[in-house]
C-alpha cells in the first residue's frame, strides 16, 4: 500500500522554487486542474480543449509577469513532482488517492486530501496565492474549501456542463451523475466569477443552474496562432506520409459516444456509395484515442468503432490514428480538405478553432458552442448532430469544390485571428484584477 504521507513530504520538499516564486510582476495564481494534467497528450482518455485552456492560458499568463502553480493530480510516482511548463508556470503533481490513473467520480471522494496536501505544499515553500482559477467541477469543489483556508477569492470555469451532457445521453452509462450536477449548481452560486466560453455557454449556466448573470463573463477560448497557422498542403501531406492526390476528411478528438464519431462513419459510407469513384482516393483520418493494450484490447468505444467501420465497408478508407502530440496536430489539419466535428455537444469546440486557424474548412454539428465558433457558410457549414444524410451533404459539396474550400479557409483565417491567446488573456487579466481588488491595492471581501 502506497505510503501517502511520505510521498507528500517528498513531493513538497522536492518541489525548487524556481522562476514561479521569484519573478512575478503581476500576481500569483493556483490554477487548478485536478482530474486532468495539462501535460498529457491530446486525444487521451480524458484530455482535450481543456487541457490546452489551461496549459496556454499559465503560459500567456506567466510571460506577463503573473506566476502560475497549476495543480493536478498525480498519476505516477515516476513523473517528476513538478514539471516547468513555461516562464513563471509550473505544473505541480499533487497526491490523493491512488498515484494512478482515478476517474472523476472515484476521485470526488479524495478531494479533501487534495486541498489538504495543496495547503501543505504553499506552507511548505512560504508561498500564499491571490486567487484560485479553478476548471471543471472537481476543481471548484477544491477550490471552494482552499479559499476558505486561505480567504482569497476564486474564478470558476467549468467547460462542459452536465445538464447538457444529460440532455444528449444515448444511455444511462453516458449521463452524469447528480453528484456533479448538484455540484456545480453550488458552485455556481459559491464563485466570485464564473467564465462562460460562449454566450450560449453563458444562457445555459443561467437557464439551467440559476447562475447569477452578474457573475458570468464571456470569455472565449483560445488558439496558439504560431503553432496553427496555414501550412502548405502538399508538404504537410509529404510530412505524415499521406497521398497527395487523396480526399482527405480529418476527425480530431476523443473517443467517446458525446463527440459524434459514430455518426461521421455513417456519414463517410454514404459519401462513397454517392461516389463510388472516390473510393480509391477518400481518406477520413480519426486522430485521438487510445491504443490497445496487451492485457485489455481496445478500449470500449473504440473497440466499437472498428466494428462499425468494418460492418460499413469502410476498413480501406477510414484510419486510426490514435492521440498525436500538439507539434504534429497542424500538419495534420493542414493536410486535410475539410475538418469535422460531428459532436452531439461542445462548449466551445477548440478543434474548430485550430483548424480554421490552419486554413482548413470546418464541417461541424450546430450545437452549443460550436454554433458560435463556426459561420454557417463563411468559414464552414453548420448541420444537424446525428443526421448522417445532412453531414455527407456539406462533405460532398465541399470535397467537389476546391473553391469554396479556398474561401471558407481563408475567411476561418480570418476569424481565428480574434481569438489568440494575448486577447484571451487581456479579459482574463481584466476580471483578475476585478475580483481581486488588492491586486490594484485594495482588501479582498467576499460578498458571500
Amino acid at each position: 500500500m502506497l505510503d501517502r504521507t511520505t510521498c507528500c513530504d517528498q513531493m513538497i520538499c522536492s518541489m525548487p522554487f524556481g522562476d514561479a516564486s521569484t519573478h512575478s510582476t503581476g500576481g500569483r495564481i493556483a490554477m487548478l486542474s485536478v482530474h486532468t494534467c495539462p501535460l498529457a497528450m491530446l486525444g487521451g482518455r480524458k484530455t482535450g480543449g481543456m487541457n490546452v485552456y489551461v496549459r496556454e492560458l499559465s503560459r500567456e499568463l506567466g510571460r506577463r509577469g503573473w506566476a502560475v502553480d497549476i495543480f493536478t493530480h498525480a498519476e505516477s510516482l515516476t513523473r517528476p513532482a513538478v514539471v516547468r511548463l513555461g516562464h513563471n508556470v509550473r505544473v505541480v503533481h499533487v497526491v490523493a488517492g491512488p498515484v494512478r490513473h482515478v476517474g472523476r467520480y472515484e476521485l470526488y471522494h479524495y478531494l479533501p486530501e487534495f486541498a489538504q496536501n495543496v495547503v501543505a505544499f504553499a506552507e511548505a515553500q512560504g508561498l500564499s496565492y491571490d486567487l484560485i482559477h479553478s476548471h471543471y467541477w472537481l476543481s471548484g469543489l477544491v477550490a471552494s474549501r482552499l479559499r476558505r483556508t486561505w480567504g482569497v477569492p476564486f474564478v470558476q470555469m467549468f467547460h462542459t456542463l452536465g445538464a447538457l451532457k444529460n440532455q444528449v445521453a444515448e444511455s444511462e452509462a453516458d449521463r452524469e451523475r447528480e453528484v456533479r450536477i448538484e455540484s456545480e449548481a453550488h458552485l455556481m452560486r459559491l464563485a466570485d466569477f464564473l467564465v462562460a466560453a460562449t454566450p450560449f455557454d453563458r444562457h445555459h449556466m443561467i437557464a439551467h443552474y440559476g447562475a447569477d448573470p452578474r457573475n458570468v463573463r464571456v470569455i472565449p477560448c483560445g488558439v496558439n496562432l504560431k503553432l496553427f497557422r496555414p501550412l502548405c498542403q502538399h508538404e504537410a501531406r509529404a510530412e505524415l506520409g499521406l497521398s497527395p492526390a487523396s480526399r482527405i476528411l480529418l476527425y480530431v478528438g476523443r473517443i467517446e459516444p458525446l463527440k459524434g464519431v459514430e455518426t461521421l462513419l455513417q456519414a463517410m459510407a454514404l459519401l462513397v456509395a454517392r461516389r463510388p469513384m472516390w473510393r480509391s482516393t477518400a481518406r477520413l483520418l480519426i486522430v485521438g484515442g487510445q491504443v490497445p493494450s496487451r492485457a485489455h484490447g481496445w478500449p470500449e468505444e473504440m473497440a466499437r468503432l472498428h466494428r462499425l467501420r468494418a460492418f460499413l465497408g469502410l476498413s480501406d478508407v477510414v484510419t486510426f490514428f490514435g492521440a498525436q502530440d500538439q507539434e504534429t496536430l497542424p500538419y495534420f489539419y493542414a493536410a486535410a480538405d475539410v475538418v469535422v466535428v460531428p459532436s452531439h455537444y461542445e462548449s466551445f469546440g477548440l478543434v474548430a478553432l485550430e483548424a480554421m486557424a490552419c486554413g482548413t474548412p470546418v464541417v461541424a454539428s450546430r450545437v452549443g458552442g460550436l454554433a458560435y465558433t463556426v459561420q454557417d457558410g463563411k468559414t464552414g457549414f453548420l448541420v444537424p448532430p446525428k443526421v448522417p444524410e445532412a453531414l455527407a451533404h456539406r462533405l460532398e459539396t465541399l470535397l467537389d469544390n476546391p473553391t469554396l474550400r479556398h474561401r471558407l479557409g481563408r475567411n476561418g483565417v480570418q476569424r481565428a485571428r480574434r481569438f489568440g491567446w494575448s486577447a484571451v488573456a487581456d479579459r482574463v487579466e481584466a476580471l483578475y484584477r476585478r475580483v481581486q481588488p488588492r491586486l490594484t491595492g485594495q482588501p479582498y471581501r467576499h460578498a458571500g
